[in-house]
């Protein structure tokens, strides 16, 4: 044990509750249903779980819209349900974390109903609101990431409230004493439930410019695909005042013994804030940024660039390939018929990485994006950017239980809340237990072997000289060292280094021969004690 919190270097398993199990025949999924299958996560080996949002919500944004805090949505269970499911996953040894969206709220919920009713009740100043410029149009240029102007009129007030999202999702103002005092209050309100931390939703949107000033133009060489990229954001989030709030809630968490906070940082500058937002034991325990989220190529130079920022950082960074917001990674970043050889090897690459893990329901078997047709979207913003692809509907569709079973054993309903693409049904759970080189049994020998060995968790990481296409990581803590080799190349390598002297083969796969150097196939990898 190196006495390093449980958080540090931990693996981490997303679930969507929406799409994970169904346990009441409705066609969604449910808390109950989740605590029927943990433990199959809790057999994969990870460390933990996070929850996304499952809070009484109109779901206009499928629960980022939040419309009571301290509730769960009667569709997902009720507070008795969340209670079981803690104590089951406590039980099997499995930490939790649940989303808090702080950022906004649901319009439908008691906050803004109050503070949209007029200029003086006592939330008159709890969201953003704003005069009209003198011919009527929006106070200023800001846009959200949704499309369209981030603001939108309030006639009982006759002014604009800022939502950087939908328009259902109000943003909160957090220049209110108030309002940090009732979030801080909701956060306790969970640890004091038994919940291991949080992970924060754009938690660098918490405040704006209170000057409102207009945002300059980006900088692009052709018209990006979505007017939110037009901009750049130096205004509307990532603002210095969010540091003292995040000061505040870390506070609240330490309070609780063995509690944690991720933050999610999306950013012009992505690896920059979130470097900023770790920079002191009174900030974020960790986050991750959306380096890997948005890399559209599975190269070693993607997964170099996130390591480098990091090397003699204060504070400690999270990694995912995936989450319920992106295309699923085997197509973002292998293409749109990546072999089964080259999925393996991205995700190999991620555990060659410093920090903490994070994987997305149906990452472990190398999913690729669903194919939903349009008629069945649910998701406002994959409607909305509607180009030919599924959009984030193709990443949240249910997880195959089953190869065989109506719906892949998902649900028995006739209708499930989106439908099953017959590529996972071919891949589900049961058709790849068992099999020694399918993409589950490769996922948890990857998650035992960095729990066997320090190096892996928690050890410093360096990029060593590789040819093109190879990713070379020497991971050291004390007296262990853990070289890690993978090849996201589709031609042979050989990779040598004097780290390979007396070294001793912990894992690989498609390694043709180990003498004085690697010599690794397509998409090949080598795990080694480094001499």
């Amino acid at each position: 044990m190196t006495g390093d919190p449980w958080w540090r270097g931990a693996v981490i398993y997303q679930i969507y509750p929406r799409s994970f199990m169904d346990s009441n025949g409705d066609g969604v999924g449910d808390l109950p249903g989740i605590t029927g299958k943990l433990d199959y996560v809790a057999a994969l080996g990870v460390d933990g779980i996070w929850l996304s949002p499952f809070f009484t919500s109109p779901m206009a944004d499928y629960g980022y819209d939040v419309s009571d805090y301290r509730d769960v949505d009667p569709l997902f269970g009720t507070l008795a349900d969340f209670d079981a499911l803690l104590a089951k996953a406590h039980g099997l040894g499995l930490k939790v974390i649940i989303d808090q969206v702080y950022s906004h709220t649901s319009e439908a919920h008691g906050w803004f109903k109050e503070s949209a009713g007029s200029r003086d009740n006592p939330k008159a100043d709890w969201y953003v609101w704003a005069d009209p410029k003198p011919d009527g149009t929006a106070p200023n240029n800001w846009l959200s990431v949704f499309g369209g102007p981030a603001w939108t009129w309030g006639a009982r007030r006759r002014q604009y409230y800022l939502h950087n999202f939908l328009t259902q999702q109000p943003d909160l103002n957090f220049h209110s004493a108030q309002v940090q005092q009732a979030v801080l209050d909701v956060a306790r309100f969970w640890m004091d439930r038994g919940v291991d931390g949080f992970r924060l939703d754009v938690a660098n949107y918490y405040f704006h410019d209170a000057a409102l000033t207009d945002n300059p133009p980006a900088e692009y060489e052709r018209p990006p695909g979505w007017t939110y990229a037009y901009q750049r954001h130096l205004h509307d989030k990532s603002q210095p005042e969010t540091l003292g709030f995040l000061k505040r809630l870390r506070a609240v968490t330490d309070a609780y013994a063995d509690r944690m906070m991720l933050g999610e940082i999306g950013d012009d500058e992505p690896l920059a804030r979130q470097l900023e937002y770790t920079a002191g034991k009174d900030l974020l325990h960790t986050a991750y940024s959306f380096h890997l989220l948005d890399g559209r190529k599975g190269s070693a130079d993607l997964f170099k660039e996130a390591v480098e920022p990091w090397r003699a950082a204060a504070g400690w960074p999270s990694w995912s390939l995936g989450n319920h917001d992106f295309v699923r990674f085997p197509t973002r970043l292998g293409g749109s018929s990546p072999s089964a050889d080259q999925v393996d090897a991205l995700m190999a690459a991620l555990f060659c990485l410093r920090g903490t893990l994070f994987l997305y329901e149906g990452d472990e078997l190398g999913l690729p994006q669903a194919n939903v047709p349009f008629e069945k979207l649910r998701d406002p913003y994959a409607i909305a950017a509607y180009t030919g692809d599924s959009g984030r509907d193709g990443t949240r569709t249910p997880f195959p239980w089953s190869a065989t079973a109506p719906h892949a054993g998902f649900t028995s309903s006739d209708d499930p809340w989106l439908p099953i693409d017959p590529r996972h049904a071919a891949m589900a759970l049961d058709a790849q237990e068992g099999k020694p080189d399918s993409h589950l049994a490769v996922t948890r020998e990857l998650i035992a072997l960095r729990k066997a060995h320090a190096a892996l968790r928690v050890g410093s990481a360096d990029i060593l000289d590789a040819p093109e296409g190879v990713l070379a990581v020497l991971r050291v803590q004390g007296n262990e060292q853990v070289l890690c080799v993978v090849n996201l190349g589709a031609e042979p390598a050989r990779f040598k280094h004097s780290a390979l002297k007396g070294a001793r083969l912990l894992q690989a796969s498609r390694l043709a021969a180990l003498t004085d150097s690697l010599a690794l196939g397509a998409y090949g990898r080598a795990f080694l004690t480094a001499g």
